[in-house]
């Protein structure tokens, strides 16, 4: 029997996600692998992958913030908001003048916090059931509506300046659905010479960290978070015995025990270290929201 586990991949650059998602369904030799968030084929980094029941708890994961290093070059904007793009525009020698550190300080602050932002018109959001990044392809104009994101963390860790160009490291901290091809178009624009993303790594999903994942050639072997062991950092947990993992698994619910709870959404963990699922309030009584497999362990 297959593991049910889930699985922290470091993703090299020149593979997209679902490459990935291959190459872990051959080396765990099952069908059944998703993973939470994907990452483009220019970035780097962490890629929770989910194997056969625990792609259950995906769905708990792809909400998660995330943690980001980023190389944007101020000087050129491209078709696509990054490297793999086609130049548009690139600034004239004027324009450099009032690109001032204080400058890059002041746009950085004004990107920082809840703000509003339009995603990449390549980026993989859905328009009339088709990724928007097809339809560029295809030759379509498309204008994506902006959404509400928040940036909790937005610092610039290095500056290198060029002749026609300023690259600039920076970390980012914020919330599902913010894209970092974004934060480095509007600071170009609003710093009036245009920019674009030159490197993304992503380095924290969550509770989950890059530096304890595997590479893509380790794949085979490689040690998994148990359900229980992954469900347990990202949500609250609830001990439960094994006549309330029994009635939950049957859908019952444990009635007037809704004050146990320590979140909206809780894991349900038996006496034996099992992720029986995970439960939410319902009135006075929990109920499950979602049930693992009982074979899952």
């Amino acid at each position: 029997m297959v593991p049910s586990g889930i699985l922290l991949v470091d993703k090299p650059g020149g593979l997209t996600s679902h490459d990935v998602v291959a190459r872990t369904r051959r080396a765990f030799g099952t069908r059944k692998v998703g993973h939470a968030g994907t990452l483009d084929p220019m970035a780097t980094g962490l890629l929770v992958i989910g194997v056969e029941g625990a792609t259950r708890l995906l769905t708990y994961v792809v909400g998660a913030d995330k943690t980001y290093l980023a190389t944007i070059r101020l000087g050129t904007t491209t078709t696509t908001d990054d490297a793999e793009g086609d130049t548009l525009t690139v600034a004239e020698s004027a324009a450099w003048s009032t690109v001032t550190d204080d400058a890059i300080a002041a746009g950085v602050a004004a990107l920082t916090g809840e703000i509003s932002q339009v995603p990449s018109a390549v980026s993989a959001i859905k328009v009339d059931g088709r990724r928007a990044y097809d339809r560029v392809r295809a030759g379509e104009e498309v204008v994506l509506a902006a959404r509400e994101v928040s940036v909790s963390r937005f610092d610039v860790l290095a500056s290198r300046r060029g002749e026609d160009h300023i690259d600039l490291d920076v970390i980012v901290d914020c919330s599902s659905g913010t894209y970092i091809r974004s934060l480095a178009r509007d600071l170009g624009a609003a710093l009036g010479v245009g920019g674009h993303l030159t490197a993304l790594r992503r380095t924290r999903v969550g509770p989950f960290d890059a530096a304890d994942a595997v590479g893509v050639d380790e794949l085979e072997g490689a040690p998994t978070l148990t359900p229980a062991q992954a469900a347990s950092r990202i949500l609250p947990v609830l001990a439960v015995s094994a006549d309330e993992a029994r009635d939950l698994r049957h859908g019952k619910r444990l009635v007037g025990q809704a004050d146990r709870l320590s979140g909206a959404l809780v894991a349900a963990i038996d006496q034996d270290d099992v992720l029986v699922g995970i439960v939410e309030r319902r009135g006075a009584d929990i109920k499950s929201a979602m049930n693992m497999p009982e074979a899952v362990r």
